[in-house]
């Protein structure tokens, strides 16, 4: 072969090789990986391995600048959010291209673009993670500077996932403490919640990436510290903060199973009010839980006396029941609402956390909208703090689909420990995503508030994951996602508050922040001085 075809052919191939040597595509599987751990049983110690993965890539950089490492950092972060959310939350794709009739290249360019924003919190996470620690160099760091990386690499992060959860009012999802409700760290839940089980995630994760940077010594100490915080973790799980209150409540959990492509066809009115109708006059509970929308129209849409039928029949059985139904506040304010049935009051539950585009409309979006062909537009907002339901003396808190994501909105209900629930009720429907692993997503989102407040959670869904949690966070009953039926069950009511239900009703992010931001100060005072910010 000439030799300037040799040339030729052995160019590309040296490209190709140093194109994979890269360390952005080693932080893209990175991400990918950590995208696995979030729905899945069994999968915290996934979630550790793959964030400790990515410390020691984050920190394999002899870049003698805190500027040059930041600009690093921020690439490398942003590769792997965009790997992680893509990864994670592909399933918004069939709610745009199979239900909302947006072509599917558009679909997947929204998905790909949403993935790019969140990933942004943790590419400046890193950014401020890589200036902090010190430069890759022959000699290992000493104890004291890996330790300060360490805890700047959990400060920031957990600071970026707080942005995340609440700026334009917040995306919370695959917050990394919901990929340890099934480990030993979810101990940390009733005290710092799910940001408070995300810091240690991370901590623990970049513990296990120092022995990548540490002499021999050094990472001895660094995994005794790290089975030190995880024992520590796990064993705070084991303290109860709440106990149980009265008798257990009898509950039926509702699972209609109607397809989102004919749930609000005129046609289909009639077999959804006779399902449901039948359940609710039927079964013989204490409570009955719809899921959310249950019936989707509003009532002045309904059959003549239908409601007053429910009413009057659920009274005389003394049962009561939570039904997902929209409503009207005003004129022209619609809101996605639950209404409580079978009680001598009238009661009312109005959600308060919406979700963007699909229960609101951002500014400057509505061409957006009008890409898809849903039921899609601006809800009135109910207020944080509302009454809970009263079924035999005990306080149920309704909560709606989305807004269970959001523990320290959930928590302004305990600010009056008098009044605070006793049980958790979720109504939801996310037929919208298909039979995907944001069923068991949702899930784990669910289980993480029973930890947080150590109390029990029923969830009512069109198509799943319809079930029972206790106040440890465990599933004790649920039924088969896209079947229909009744979970006939009991659930044992708590009272008490947890320090994160106190901390939170009080001060929101403020606890949480505050260890981050201690956590970072800490980093930066590791080091002899603090790094130089230059080019």
């Amino acid at each position: 072969m000439p030799e300037a075809t040799t040339r030729a052919v052995a160019r590309p191939r040296a490209l190709l090789s140093r194109a994979l040597a890269r360390p952005y595509w080693l932080a893209g599987g990175c991400g990918l990986l950590l995208a696995q751990a979030f729905g899945r049983s069994h999968a915290a110690g996934l979630a550790v391995l793959a964030l400790a993965a990515f410390a020691a890539l984050l920190w394999r950089a002899p870049l003698p600048t805190a500027m040059a490492r930041a600009r690093r950092g921020a690439l490398l972060g942003l590769v792997f959010g965009v790997a992680w959310f893509a990864g994670g939350l592909w399933w918004l794709y069939i709610s745009m291209a199979v239900y909302g009739g947006m072509p599917a290249p558009l679909a997947a360019g929204a998905v790909l673009l949403f993935s790019l924003y969140l990933a942004l919190y943790p590419a400046a996470a890193c950014a401020l993670a890589a200036a902090l620690a010190p430069p890759a160099t022959r000699a290992p760091w000493s104890l004291m500077r890996g330790l300060g990386a360490a805890g700047a690499l959990a400060g920031a992060w957990t600071l970026g996932e707080v942005l995340r959860g609440t700026v334009f009012t917040g995306f919370p999802w695959l917050a990394v403490g919901y990929s340890q409700v099934g480990g030993p760290l979810a101990g940390v839940a009733p005290l710092l919640g799910v940001h408070g089980v995300g810091f240690v995630a991370v901590l623990l994760a970049a513990l296990l990436a120092l022995p990548t940077q540490l002499n021999l010594r050094g990472s001895a100490l660094a995994v005794a510290l790290l089975l030190v915080l995880a024992l520590g973790a796990a064993r705070a799980g084991s303290t109860r903060w709440t106990h149980a209150d009265g008798a257990p409540l009898r509950v039926a959990l509702l699972q209609g199973d109607i397809a989102q492509s004919q749930k609000f066809r005129p046609e289909r009115l009639a077999p959804t009010l006779q399902l449901y109708g039948n359940w609710l006059r039927h079964l013989r509970t204490d409570l009955i839980v719809t899921p959310e929308t249950a019936l989707p129209v509003l009532p002045g849409d309904l059959p003549a006396g239908f409601v007053q039928g429910l009413q009057h029949d659920l009274r005389a059985h003394g049962t009561r029941a939570l039904v997902g139904i929209p409503l009207t506040r005003g004129v022209d304010a619609y809101t996605n609402s639950v209404i409580g049935l079978g009680g001598a009051q009238a009661y009312r539950y109005d959600k308060a956390h919406l979700v963007p585009f699909g229960e609101f409309i951002p500014y400057g979006f509505h061409w957006f909208v009008r890409l898809m062909n849903m039921p899609l537009g601006d809800f009135a907002r109910g207020r944080l703090n509302q009454p809970s339901f009263v079924v035999k003396g005990r306080r149920i808190a309704p909560t709606i689909c989305y807004e269970d994501l959001f523990g320290e909105q959930l928590a302004q209900r305990f600010r009056d420990a008098a009044d605070a629930p006793n049980v958790i009720a979720n109504l939801t429907d996310l037929a919208w995503f298909g039979d995907t692993v944001v069923l068991p997503q949702h899930l784990a989102i669910a289980r993480m508030r029973s930890l947080e407040f150590q109390l029990p959670s029923i969830r009512a869904t069109n198509t799943g994951v319809t079930a029972i949690i206790d106040a440890r966070g465990r599933v004790t009953a649920q039924l088969a996602p896209y079947t229909a039926g009744v979970l006939l069950g009991s659930v044992q009511p708590s009272s008490g508050i947890t320090p994160y239900a106190w901390l939170a009703s009080r001060f929101g992010h403020a606890p949480v922040i505050l260890l981050g931001l201690l956590a970072l100060l800490l980093g930066a005072a590791s080091t002899r001085r603090l790094p130089t910010i230059r080019d």
